[in-house]
This record gives structure tokens, C-alpha cells and sequence, in this order.
């Protein structure tokens, strides 16, 4: 047994985490639970300051067990990235955005990585966890680390293993997700594989970081191209005059050959619009031209003016034209149960609506106030009075703390892009379906 595992086994290795987020945050509390010391590690001083008050900011990391982890030592946070010379491993947890060119913007991870190489501990294991392109590992990461002197192997160790954190899933947490783990060296896979499992309940090895990379890059662009198709389908399925939710839950009883994917205004978060451009990008530089990637990366982005001319037919339908409707979106984080509204598609919504010279405003439990085109607009409550006094509700995320069938009765019309008013009584045909 090495040194390194033997610090892991007694839970003396000193552990760190770079960046504080939506992955970081609950993998540094794994940490804590099992034992070892953790220190965060965050360029912003607010979420630095919360973890070491106790105090969550990420819905998926409950108040209870969070606080006890960071009163009894086991967690803290800094933004001294000197700290990293005191770590024997650190997993690196920064967002990955894309430029305005839709390149990749990998320049988190490169600052966090020279900060690494400059603050230097030898032994020290590296895990990337950001989402990335193959071959950012080995072609950006490693030539950082290595410098003129060091070699990866001898002098430090590092690895790539996929974030797979999916937020507001109540069921697959961190632990419970199984970790794909890619190693720069065979030695490097083996000391990243025996710090996970300490905490991950199954960890697989794959033969390479790139092979780690575009692991990643497939699952999420499998689930970008069929919510492509799909939503293609529902827009087919509104020209033919059929229910696409109806249809889907036909398709769906077939024990075989058939995994259900749903439409919806669009695509959100940090992951699904975007790791399938990264892929995309990639694929250029090889002279590779991805067709289906591509598609449906128009099919997606095409969805939330599908939805504002929805919203102006249902109008319409009912005497009232978008110019100067008074609109209530439902919802504007990218998903139902989570506080995070990165490239939710209900802005986008709101964005064209307001083109259109509509009156937006909006509710969501899990967003107090959000800025839209530099405007600053805080959540309305979702009362008898504003459902009446708006000419329509805009269902963008369902939300499961949402009273449908109230909504429903109290409001004049209702588009529901989630099929979130599945089972309530369509009353004097007020919903209207994506």
C-alpha cells in the first residue's frame, strides 16, 4: 500500500475542491461526511463566507447535515488559492462557459491550473471534474503542471472523471451516481480511483482522461439530439392537430426499443446547451462535420419562439393581440425544483415576449428577483389577484410546489409548455398545450 493510500484509508489526506457550485459544493460535503478535512476553495467571497457560517446555498445540500460538517472542522472555505500547497489532492470544479463565439471558454481552468502549478506540492493528485473537450487533460492541463521539471507520475498525479450531478434529482445524489474515472498515466487512474471510492459507491476506470472527456460529451449530447427530435415532433404534432404528450405516452409502453424524452421550450442549464457545441467544436478541428449535433442544436434554440407563437395564437384565439397582453411566466429556472437559471430557456421566452410589446412579469419560489435585458424584476406572488389580473400564465417550469388546478381555474388562459396541467379539467378550454 502506497503512502497516498494509506492517508486515504486514515482519512488523513487533506482534500480540496475548486469551485463551490452546483458539483463542487455537494462533492466537498462527501468529503466531509467521510471524514476527511476539506477546504473549499472559491473566487467569490459570498459563497466562501456562507460555507464557513454552515450555511447552504445549493438545494441539494440540506441545512441539516451541512452545518454540523463545517461547526465540527470536517469543511471550510477560502479564496486564497495558496492553500493548495497544503492539499495531497484537489478536484477542480469550474464552470467551462462558452464565448460569444461559441467557443469553448476554458479559461477557468486554465487560471485554477496555474494556480496549482504555482503553489506546488509534490505527490499531489489533480482531478478535473469540469466538462470539457477530449483532450484538455493531457493537451492544456498536463503541459501547466509539468512544466520543465516535473513529470506526471513521479511528481504529481492526475485525472479526468465527469461531473454527473443532475440538480433537484431526489434520487441519484453524488454517492449514489456511479463515477467514470480517466487517468493520464495507469498510476494516475489508480490513486484518483482509491480517493473516489472512499466516497463514491461505484467508481469504473477508463483507459485514457479523453476517453474520461468524451464520456461526458456523449451522455449529455444523447440527451440534447432526442429532446431535439422530440421537440421536432411536438411541433410536427401541433401541425397535425395531436397531442404530443398523448403520443409519447403511447410510444413509452413498449418494454423495448423506446426510451421517452420530453419537449419543453428549450434547452437550460450549464450542461445540455452547451456540451454538445463543445463536442461540436472539437469535431471541427479534426475536420469532422457533426450533422445530427448540429440540427438539433437549431431544433432546441428554434423552441422558445415556437412557444411565444403559441402564446400569440392562444391570444388571439381568445380576442386579445401579444401587443400589450399582460403575460405571467410560471417558472424561470431551467428545470422544476432548482434555483439555477443558466441558459434557462424562459428567458429567452421572456426576451422575445417583450419584443413582441407584451407585459411580462413572473413568479417562481426559488428566484426573488432576476435581470432581464438590464432590467432588475422580482417574483409576483402567485395569487388569486395576479392570476386575474394578467390576460395569461406562461407555464415554463414545472415546479412541483405549484397548484395546477388552481392556477388553472383562476386564470383566464393558460400555455403550458410541460404538460405540468396533465389530470386537471381543461375549463372552457383555457389550456393550451406546447
Amino acid at each position: 500500500m502506497t503512502e497516498f493510500e494509506e492517508k486515504i484509508k486514515a482519512r488523513k489526506a487533506r482534500v480540496g475542491v475548486v469551485g463551490l457550485g452546483y458539483v463542487g459544493l455537494p462533492l466537498a460535503v462527501e468529503f466531509a461526511k467521510a471524514g476527511f478535512s476539506v477546504l473549499g476553495i472559491d473566487v467569490l467571497p459570498e459563497k466562501v463566507h456562507a460555507v464557513n457560517q454552515g450555511k447552504s446555498y445549493i438545494p441539494d445540500v440540506s441545512q441539516k447535515e451541512f452545518e454540523p460538517l463545517v461547526a465540527n472542522g470536517f469543511l471550510k472555505a477560502t479564496t486564497d488559492f495558496s492553500q493548495i500547497q497544503k492539499l495531497d489532492a484537489l478536484s477542480i470544479c469550474v464552470p467551462t462557459p462558452l464565448r460569444k463565439t461559441k467557443d469553448p471558454d476554458i479559461s477557468h481552468i486554465v487560471n485554477v491550473v496555474e494556480a496549482v502549478s504555482r503553489y506546488f506540492k509534490k505527490g499531489q493528485l489533480v482531478v478535473l471534474e469540469s466538462t470539457t473537450y477530449p483532450g484538455t487533460t493531457e493537451e492544456v492541463v498536463l503541459p501547466i503542471l509539468e512544466g520543465e521539471k516535473r513529470k506526471v507520475g513521479r511528481d504529481f498525479f492526475l485525472a479526468f472523471s465527469p461531473e454527473r450531478i443532475d440538480p433537484g434529482n431526489g434520487k441519484y445524489g453524488t454517492r449514489d451516481i456511479p463515477k467514470i474515472m480517466g487517468g493520464i498515466t495507469s498510476q494516475c487512474t489508480q490513486r484518483a480511483v482509491t480517493l473516489y471510492e472512499s466516497i463514491i459507491e461505484k467508481v469504473i476506470s477508463v483507459s485514457s482522461a479523453k476517453v474520461a472527456e468524451m464520456v461526458k460529451l456523449l451522455e449529455n449530447t444523447f440527451r440534447a439530439v432526442n429532446i431535439g427530435l422530440v421537440n421536432e415532433i411536438a411541433m410536427l404534432c401541433r401541425k397535425m392537430d395531436l397531442d404530443v404528450w398523448e403520443v409519447i405516452e403511447g410510444a413509452r409502453s413498449k418494454p423495448f426499443g423506446f426510451m421517452p424524452f420530453y419537449p419543453g421550450p428549450g434547452l437550460g442549464g450549464h450542461c445540455l446547451p452547451i456540451d454538445p457545441i463543445y463536442l461540436s467544436w472539437k469535431a471541427k478541428l479534426v475536420n469532422f462535420e457533426t450533422r445530427f449535433i448540429d440540427l438539433a442544436a437549431q431544433v432546441n434554440s428554434h423552441m422558445p419562439h415556437h412557444v411565444v407563437d403559441i402564446v400569440c395564437d392562444a391570444l388571439n384565439r381568445h380576442g386579445k393581440a401579444l401587443n400589450g397582453s399582460k403575460l405571467l411566466l410560471l417558472g424561470m429556472t431551467y428545470k422544476k425544483d432548482v434555483n439555477d437559471v443558466r441558459e434557462s430557456p424562459a428567458i429567452d421566452v421572456w426576451k422575445l415576449l417583450e419584443r413582441q410589446k407584451a407585459k411580462v412579469c413572473y413568479h417562481d419560489p426559488y428566484v426573488s428577483k432576476i435581470q432581464i435585458e438590464g432590467h432588475v424584476h422580482y417574483s409576483q406572488p402567485l395569487s388569486s389577484k395576479t392570476l386575474k389580473m394578467v390576460d395569461g400564465v406562461v407555464i415554463l417550469t414545472d415546479h412541483t410546489v405549484f397548484d395546477y388546478e388552481a392556477v388553472v381555474q383562476q386564470s383566464r388562459l393558460v400555455i403550458d409548455t410541460r404538460n405540468a396541467t396533465k389530470g386537471v379539467k381543461n375549463h372552457r378550454n383555457k389550456i393550451v398545450k406546447i
